[in-house]
This record gives structure tokens, C-alpha cells and sequence, in this order.
């Protein structure tokens, strides 16, 4: 595969407890980019409402639509101050917190019972991508039990399907002030989210030509 690759980039709206979300403007300025590196592939963004249904409605429209070669997903951890790169889904969803239209699951579980799925090896050479930029970034293991982990199974879901999206990535991002400076003194920042957001999208698209 070397020329004419899409790209679907993604992140969330605000939700209850987060009523800013820096994922948007992050992708924003990912699609903004213009590198050598980037002049033969189509991006195409999109923001999801933090909702199970929204996932469920929108995420096969846009890989019927745009049929990318692979999926890039950012997610705020409200609670990590810290870059994290998912390595895999969790077959949990939370009957405790409702999403943002309201919705409470009823169950504990996306697939019965099923085990967790992986996004496959190449998750670890966009950690490996990201820390020469000097941020933060750490594999994880637990995408928690929200929507950001129910659209990381979703879409490894598609990804298993021979006419769906090659690679499929997932990566949580720390909270922001709505002006893109850090929470905390000496954290991340906009700009550094943005830095390590390029080093990883560039070297997925690496991957997918090697794929």
C-alpha cells in the first residue's frame, strides 16, 4: 500500500465531569497538517457525542462513507495526567455512570463474555513515536469502562473485518484548560498533545503502508 491512504481521525464532546473536552481542537490540528509525509493521504475528522448510541449510529456511517485504512481515536482520561496509549479493549462498560444523553447500561459487559481485545503490536511503536517529543506517554492496559473503551472495541471490531480499517489506535489524553495550557504546573499542553499527536499519526501511517 503506498499511496491514496485515508485516515479517520476522531475524538469526543464534553460529557458529565468534563464539560471541556481538549480532543477536539487536538484534532483539529492534526487535520491542519501538512507534511511530505502526509501529501498523499486524505484525512477526515470527527467528533463523537459521548454516547453508547452515537457510537453505535455514527462509527459505521463514517467507515462506510470514508473507508479509511485506519482509525486514530483520542479520548480524554479525566484523571491521567499523563499520555496514555490503549493497548487493548476491555469487554466492561460501567452501570453506574450514565453517558451524555442519559443512558445507563444495564449491563457490565459489551460482548457476554467474551475476553478483552488487542489493537495488535503496533500500538507499541506509536509510544516508541511519541516519546522523543519529550511528552509523557504510557502503554495502558485498562481503557476504562466508558464510551471511550466501548468505541475502542467497537472499532477493533471493524478492524477484524476484511473490509474494514487495517489498524485501529486509541489514545487517552490528560485534561487541558480550555485555553490549551496545563492543569498543573509543568504539565501537558495543547501544543504538546499536538507535537506527539503528529509523531503518532505519521508513524501509523508508516504502519499502514506496511500493512
Amino acid at each position: 500500500m503506498s499511496k491514496g491512504l485515508r485516515i479517520l481521525v476522531t475524538g469526543f464532546g464534553p460529557f458529565p465531569g468534563a464539560p471541556f473536552n481538549p480532543t477536539p481542537p487536538l484534532v483539529e490540528r492534526l487535520a491542519k497538517l501538512r507534511r511530505p509525509a502526509l501529501s498523499d493521504v486524505t484525512i477526515t475528522t470527527h467528533i463523537f457525542d459521548v454516547a453508547y448510541a452515537t457510537v453505535d449510529l455514527e462509527l459505521p456511517q463514517l467507515l462506510a462513507t470514508h473507508r479509511p485504512h485506519a482509525l486514530l481515536m483520542f479520548g480524554l482520561a479525566a484523571r491521567t495526567p499523563w499520555l496514555r496509549i490503549e493497548t487493548r479493549a476491555r469487554n466492561a462498560v460501567t452501570t453506574i455512570w450514565p453517558d451524555r444523553r442519559g443512558t445507563r447500561v444495564r449491563k457490565g459487559s459489551i460482548a457476554g463474555m467474551a475476553n478483552a481485545r488487542a489493537f495488535g503490536p503496533h500500538v507499541f511503536r506509536l509510544l516508541r513515536a511519541a516519546r522523543p517529543t519529550g511528552i509523557d506517554a504510557r502503554a495502558s492496559r485498562d481503557a476504562g469502562s466508558y464510551v471511550c473503551n466501548y468505541l475502542c472495541w467497537r472499532a477493533i471490531e471493524a478492524a477484524d473485518h476484511q473490509t474494514g480499517p487495517r489498524l485501529a489506535a486509541f489514545i487517552h489524553v490528560p485534561p487541558l484548560k480550555r485555553d490549551g495550557s496545563a492543569r498543573v504546573p509543568g504539565g501537558i499542553t495543547l501544543e504538546h498533545l499536538a507535537d506527539a499527536g503528529e509523531a503518532i499519526l505519521l508513524e501509523l501511517v508508516k504502519e499502514v503502508r506496511r500493512a
